[in-house]
């Protein structure tokens, strides 16, 4: 039976705290509650089905193999963490008394926080406009590229469309679907984001011949975080979305598995956490740094260029985002397959 929820408690229980108003709102209207009577299971040692569950009423016990390891109250801070966050599943999870659980499925909230913390812009002082010839000369210098086959290089110039915006056009919107990245030829373009306190837009950044955008949402395969438009006359190339993957993304993501990114560690790389400060706390890889993804941006120059990191966050989403934003700045990275789950109990602190 599904129950109203209260949504001042959705509000408060973590990674769902760290959602901007706009995204808290759209979860809380895709969500319920549902009673659990005593004795019966919200689900069992060993289950993978992907979903964080929180007890908002009553208490649950953590069962593994017939011996109760812990109880979780609601109201109490445990209670704030999704329950046995981990999957396959820990241990199973028994309602001691009648309680109240919701549960959410874990694919669509790593997606919300994918999109939230993609949205932020580094904001550099606007240097003098360089020729408009040089955008394509600019795009071959950035970092990113180097790594990039020369023939995937030559087959993106071939395949980009070529537009010309006018001043005050808008080139994409926030909220649109994610379906083309794009760069500057000539022009300039302001980013900004609208708010419920600045439903008109907060300006992010400025952006002139040779910068790049819409890669994030075509990473993480969620909708636009910002709006973009033209300050100026422009001339823009656009590459869509699968192009952009094929071409230009995937060969810039190095995957590894769990094995794989710990051989890596041994040899001198840095596990490297771009989840929230409260995912990290309640479960992360031994050693392991945190910078999420929002503020990563503005934090990228702090990390040590000499090393590799190995970056890890739920899915892979996140963490996929970071690495190309990594890559932009030279820094080598790899990407854990399929997140943190995957990594032995023994190394999860």
């Amino acid at each position: 039976m599904s129950l109203e929820i209260d949504p001042n408690q959705i509000k408060s229980l973590s990674p769902i705290n760290s959602l901007n108003p706009e995204n808290t709102q759209e979860l809380i209207r895709k969500i319920s509650a549902t009673q659990v009577n005593a004795g019966h299971y919200l689900f069992k040692k060993s289950d993978t089905d992907k979903c964080h569950v929180y007890v908002l009423k009553g208490e649950i016990e953590l069962v593994d193999d017939k011996k109760v390891v812990k109880l979780i109250k609601a109201g109490t801070p445990d209670a704030l963490q999704p329950i046995a966050q981990a999957f396959p599943r820990p241990y199973s999870a028994r309602a001691k008394v009648d309680s109240v659980v919701t549960k959410i499925n874990s694919d669509m909230l790593d997606i919300m926080l994918t999109w939230d913390q993609t949205g932020s812009y580094s904001v550099e002082p606007l240097e003098e406009e360089p020729d408009d010839t040089d955008w394509m000369s600019r795009i071959l210098q950035t970092r990113a590229f180097h790594r990039i086959p020369p023939a995937n290089i030559q087959a993106m110039f071939m395949r980009m469309e070529s537009l010309n915006f006018k001043p005050g056009e808008k080139v994409v919107e926030q909220d649109q679907d994610g379906d083309f990245f794009y760069i500057i030829k000539e022009g300039r373009c302001m980013v900004t984001r609208a708010t419920p306190a600045n439903p008109n837009g907060v300006k992010l950044a400025t952006l002139s011949v040779g910068d790049s955008f819409g890669e994030e949402a075509l990473i993480s395969d969620t909708k636009r975080n910002a709006t973009v438009t033209m300050l100026t006359a422009g001339h823009l190339m656009r590459l869509n979305k699968d192009d952009f993957n094929s071409l230009l993304n995937e060969p810039l993501l190095n995957w590894v598995d769990f094995d794989e990114g710990k051989k890596l560690v041994e040899a001198g790389a840095v596990w490297f956490d771009v989840r929230l400060p409260d995912e990290h706390k309640a479960k992360h890889i031994k050693g392991s740094i945190n910078i999420p993804l929002i503020f990563l941006r503005m934090k990228a120059n702090s990390l040590d260029s000499s090393k590799k990191y190995v970056i890890y966050c739920d899915t892979g989403r996140r963490s996929s985002a970071a690495s190309f934003l990594l890559n932009e700045k030279d820094i080598e990275s790899y990407v854990l397959r399929d997140g943190v789950d995957t990594a032995a109990q023994e190394d999860i602190g």
